[in-house]
């Protein structure tokens, strides 16, 4: 199970890095950052639960920046502010999820996400 993404005040874990893959090894579809190569299942399991933990790290401050941007976007005091329907055609979202990412991404910036405000998903 992943963990819950770091508030503000709190440290970040530091994930397994994420290793470069040269263009040749990413075209090869059985390629997947040398994980094939791992005979031993116990370092197999611990290197893909590393990688697995890593993506979901990525993935989570990504979502983070996303909804900071949209935020950004949305604001009123923008003279080219976006809609909630206009960030949801350029993000691919419904119009709700981009209300409550806009919501999100205010806590984010404000610093009051810890003080009862949820994630977005």
């Amino acid at each position: 199970m992943a963990e819950p993404t770091p508030r503000r005040n709190e440290p970040r874990l530091r994930p397994a890095p994420l290793l470069f893959e040269p263009a040749e090894a990413a075209s090869d579809p059985e390629h997947f950052f040398d994980l094939e190569s791992i005979d031993d299942p116990r370092a197999l399991l611990s290197r893909s639960t590393e990688l697995a933990q890593a993506f979901r790290a990525a993935a989570d401050r990504a979502v983070e920046f996303q909804a900071m941007a949209a935020a950004q976007l949305a604001d009123p005091r923008r003279f080219d502010r976006l809609t909630p329907a206009d960030i949801a055609e350029r993000a691919e979202w419904t119009e709700d999820y981009a209300k409550k990412m806009v919501e999100y991404g205010r806590d984010l910036m404000s610093g009051a996400e810890g003080q009862g405000s949820a994630d977005p998903v």
